[in-house]
C-alpha cells in the first residue's frame, strides 16, 4: 500500500514537472530530418554581388544581407513570413568602400567595411537592428574581410586581410582586431610580427610566405575568416594564402600559435581529382601533384567535451599586376628525373591545363621537381586544441557532386567545386555541417556528430555562386523550425531551406 502511494505521488510530481516544462517552452522540440532540407523561400536582391553574407536577428525577425551590386548597402529582409521580402536598405557607402561581412548579437549589427583605399585601415560599423541607427564606428586593420561576435556577445572580432595594391608597392600588415563591446567598444588590433622568427620552421610544415614581401612576415600574412569557441575565450583565424590557421586568445588579445596545414596528395587514390577542362569528360584520377589546403571559411563545434574546427578548403592564388603566381603545368619546365613522362603529362587532356603555383617545387636549375596546386576541393576537420587533422574528405565530396549532375567540368583545371563557406548547426540532436560549393551552386550537408567519420546526407541546389551560409536554430527561428539561409553573390538571391519533419 505504501509502495502504491509513493508510485502515485511520483506520477503526479512527474506530471506537474512536465506541465512546468511545457509552460516555459512554448515551442515543442521537433523531430527534423537533416537529410531532407527543402527550399521554402527565394528573394532576389539584384544581380551579381547583390547578396553576399547574411546575419539574422531573432528579436526583430529580420535578415541583414550585404549588397555591393552598386554601392555598399545592407539590405533588410522581413523574415516574419515567407517568401521573405526586402523592407529597407542601410546605405553605408559614404563611410568607406565595400562592405564585406555582417554579424549580429543582442540587437547589434556589426558590418565590416573596407576603406575606399583598400590598403588603409577599415571600420566596423555597429547598428541597432530595431531602429537601424548607428551606434558606433570602430577603426580596425586593413581590409576587414570577415566579422563575427563571440557567443556571449562581449567581443566583435575581424579578420583583416591586408591585401597589397596591384603594383605591390603598398602591402599592409595582416591582422586581427578584437573589439570589447562591454568596454565602450575599445579595440585591440594584433599583428603577426612575433612569429617572424619562426618563419623557417613554419614553412617546413607547409606554411606559405612568398611574393615581393616574402621577407616581411607580418605583411605577407592574410587573415580570412574567424571561428570562436563556445566559451568565447579563443578564436581561430584562417590565413588562406599562407595555408594555415592561427589561434587567438581573446581575453589577453594575443596570437597564441600558427598551425601550418601542409598539402593534400593527389597521387593517392582517395584524393583523386579531375585535372583537365579539355578532356571532354569528368573523371577523377590520381596525379603527381600536391595541393595546399588554403581554407576560406572555418567553423567551430564541440563533441563530447572536445572542440573541433571544420574548414572549407577553397584555395586562392595571388594575382596582381606586379606579381602572379599561377601557371599551367603545360608551360613549366619539368625535371625529367622526377617526371620521366613529362611530354605525356603536359598534354591538355592530362595535367597540362591544371593551374599550379610557380613559387614552390622549382630547383636551382629552374626545373620543377614537384607541382603544387591551390585548395583541397573539399573540407577537413581538425582537433581545435592540438591542430591535428582528424578527417579529410578526399574525393568523396566531388563524387557526390558528380552523382548529382552538379559538377562543372570547366572548373576542373582550377579548384574543382571550390568549397568556400561552412557553418555548423544542430538538427534533431545531431551536429550537421553545411559546406558551400561556389562552383557547383550547391550546399553539401554532412552529419559530423562523429568528427572522424562524417556521413553525407544531402546536396542542396542553391543560387549562383553561394557565398553566405547561415544556420538559424529552431529556438531562434521565426517559425520554430531549423533554417538554412544561403546568399549567392552570382545572382543576388537569398534562399531559405527547412528540413522535413520525421
Amino acid at each position: 500500500m505504501i509502495r502504491n502511494k509513493w508510485t502515485l505521488a511520483l506520477g503526479v510530481l512527474a506530471m506537474a514537472l512536465n506541465a512546468c516544462i511545457k509552460d516555459h517552452n512554448p515551442q515543442p522540440v521537433l523531430s527534423e530530418n537533416a537529410a531532407a532540407f527543402r527550399e521554402v523561400s527565394t528573394t532576389t536582391l539584384g544581380g551579381e554581388a547583390a547578396a553576399e553574407i547574411s546575419a539574422y536577428d531573432p528579436a526583430t525577425k529580420r535578415l541583414f544581407t550585404v549588397n555591393n551590386a552598386s554601392k555598399a548597402l545592407v539590405d533588410v529582409l522581413d523574415f516574419s513570413s515567407f517568401p521573405a521580402k526586402k523592407i529597407q536598405s542601410i546605405d553605408i557607402s559614404t563611410l568607406g568602400g565595400v562592405a564585406n561581412s555582417v554579424a549580429i548579437s543582442d540587437g547589434k549589427l556589426a558590418v565590416a567595411l573596407e576603406a575606399t583605399n583598400k590598403q588603409a585601415n577599415g571600420k566596423v560599423i555597429v547598428i541597432n537592428t530595431n531602429t537601424l541607427t548607428e551606434l558606433k564606428q570602430i577603426t580596425v586593420g586593413a581590409l576587414p574581410d570577415m566579422v563575427t561576435f563571440s557567443p556571449d556577445g562581449k567581443y566583435i572580432v575581424t579578420a583583416n586581410e591586408g591585401e597589397p595594391n596591384a603594383a605591390y608597392t603598398n602591402d599592409p600588415e595582416g591582422s586581427v582586431s578584437i573589439i570589447d563591446v562591454t568596454n565602450n567598444y575599445s579595440v585591440k588590433t594584433v599583428n603577426f610580427t612575433a612569429f617572424a622568427s619562426l618563419q623557417s620552421q613554419l614553412v617546413a610544415g607547409g606554411f606559405r610566405t612568398f611574393g615581393p614581401n616574402a621577407g616581411d612576415f607580418s605583411k605577407d600574412i592574410e587573415p580570412e575568416y574567424v571561428a570562436i569557441s563556445e566559451d568565447s575565450k579563443k578564436a581561430w583565424v584562417t590565413l588562406q594564402e599562407n595555408n594555415a590557421i592561427a589561434e587567438v586568445d581573446l581575453i589577453s588579445g594575443t596570437i597564441l600559435k600558427i598551425n601550418p596545414l601542409g598539402t593534400k596528395d593527389y597521387s593517392v587514390a582517395m584524393n583523386a581529382i579531375d585535372a583537365s577542362n579539355a578532356d571532354g569528360k569528368i573523371e577523377l584520377k590520381t596525379w603527381p601533384v600536391k595541393s595546399y589546403y588554403m581554407p576560406d571559411a572555418i567553423s567551430y563545434f564541440k563533441i563530447g567535451g572536445t572542440g573541433y574546427l571544420i574548414t572549407a578548403n577553397e584555395g586562392d592564388a595571388r594575382d596582381y599586376t606586379a606579381f602572379k603566381e599561377e601557371a599551367r603545368v603545360s608551360t613549366l619546365k619539368l625535371d625529367p628525373s622526377k617526371f620521366p613522362n613529362a611530354t605525356e603529362l603536359q598534354k591538355n587532356e592530362n595535367l597540362g591545363r591544371l593551374n599550379v603555383t610557380t613559387t614552390a617545387g622549382k630547383n636551382s636549375a629552374g626545373l620543377y621537381e614537384e607541382l603544387y596546386g591551390f585548395g583541397g576541393r573539399g573540407f577537413s576537420i581538425f582537433n581545435a586544441s592540438t591542430g591535428q587533422q582528424v578527417f579529410e574528405i578526399g574525393k568523396a565530396l566531388e563524387e557526390e557532386v558528380i552523382k548529382a549532375g552538379k559538377y562543372d567540368d570547366s572548373r576542373s583545371d582550377d579548384k574543382g567545386v571550390e568549397p568556400e563557406g561552412v557553418t555548423i548547426g544542430i538538427v534533431n540532436g545531431k551536429t550537421i555541417a553545411f559546406v558551400g560549393l561556389e562552383r557547383a551552386d550547391a550546399i553539401a550537408v554532412y552529419d559530423v556528430t562523429n568528427p572522424t567519420a562524417p556521413k553525407f546526407l544531402q546536396l542542396i541546389a542553391t543560387g549562383d555562386a553561394p557565398e553566405g551560409v547561415l544556420f538559424i536554430s529552431a529556438d531562434k527561428s521565426p517559425n520554430g523550425r531549423s533554417m538554412l539561409v544561403v546568399s549567392s553573390e552570382g545572382d543576388g538571391t537569398v534562399k531559405v531551406y527547412q528540413p522535413d519533419l520525421l
